[in-house]
């Protein structure tokens, strides 16, 4: 079977201010990267929305009505000094979530291998009743429980591997032990959360780095925690929220990863997948800024997914 990208026109919809660090040309330079002929195997899908019923199993319904409230008829406005919405973000947001659960229902279904779900805005950062750091819907998670609720899935697992901690997945899943949350993040550093000792009911797995570690401190944090974690859960799925800031490159922090380090944390996940659930992998694209560390990292990360 093949590997699944999830992608989707609307996603540059979602406008922010000029100078903003998640802007569409994200989008752009990923799709740029996978038109190169080596990703001609890929099968190709837009998105769709999700109904809100979909958004409330990670979110409060008055966030949902709130956040659809707040959409402006023209421009951008700020939802906090980070975050900002403009006229189609809400219908974007919901767009990203539905590519995330397309994805599980193509892997669940056994129609591709796995799949990476190159989406915006980002998912991580979203709690329950609050946007933030860029992000409106926590869309792991929103994946995670649609793998539960229409496939079965017992026990998800999501491997975060942004530079910053996915405060929100952590906040909402902190007391559901059917899903583990592991991340590796550069710490201290925005949003502050991810500290060892944060271990919700026994599901939660922090590796937090410091400012100036590159991949030997990143491969020991996997291997050491993130790695015998994952594989003591046995999951039935595993969903990465696949952000590329650690890369060198990244503005908005200090490690040192390189692209060759996402591919070798990929090929470690799909040995754990294949060991516990069919190989199957849904990766979500979260944060990411500098255009050129983003789509090469990207690049060599659905590469690696490819040789599944």
């Amino acid at each position: 079977m093949a590997t699944l990208l999830v992608s989707d026109g609307i996603f540059l919809e979602h406008r922010v201010p000029e100078g903003h660090p998640e802007r569409p040309e994200r989008l752009r330079a990923i799709t740029d990267a996978l038109t190169a002929d080596q990703f001609d195997p890929l099968i190709r899908r837009g998105a769709k929305p999700v109904d809100d019923a979909v958004l409330t199993t990670a979110h409060t319904e008055a966030y949902v009505a709130l956040l659809r409230s707040r959409m402006p008829d023209e421009g951008e406005v700020p939802l906090d000094a980070d975050t900002w919405v403009s006229p189609r973000s809400f219908e974007v947001a919901s767009n990203a979530a539905g590519a995330a659960c397309l994805a599980v229902d193509a892997v669940m279904d056994g129609e591709a291998a796995n799949a990476f779900c190159a989406i915006r805005p980002p998912g991580h950062h979203a709690e329950a009743g609050e946007a933030m750091g860029f992000c409106l819907f926590a869309n792991a998670v929103i994946a995670a429980r649609h793998a539960q609720r229409v496939h079965g899935a017992e026990r998800v697992a999501i491997l975060d591997w942004d530079v910053h901690h996915g405060n929100g997945t952590q906040a909402i899943v902190w007391s559901d032990p059917t899903i583990l949350y592991g991340s590796t993040h550069e710490m201290p550093l925005y949003p502050g959360t991810g500290a060892k000792s944060e271990v919700g009911a026994g599901n939660i797995f922090n590796a937090p780095l410091s400012a100036g570690a590159g991949g030997v401190e990143f491969e020991e944090a996997f291997s050491s925690r993130l790695l015998p974690a994952t594989n003591a859960f046995a999951p039935d799925l595993i969903i990465i929220s696949a952000g590329f800031d650690a890369h060198w490159r990244d503005p908005l922090a200090s490690l040192n990863l390189r692209e060759e380090d996402f591919a070798w944390a990929t090929e470690e996940l799909m040995r754990l997948a294949d060991r516990h659930c069919g190989g199957r992998i849904v990766s979500v694209l979260e944060g990411g800024y500098d255009l050129q560390g983003l789509a090469m990292s990207v690049a060599a990360h659905v590469d690696a997914l490819m040789k599944a």
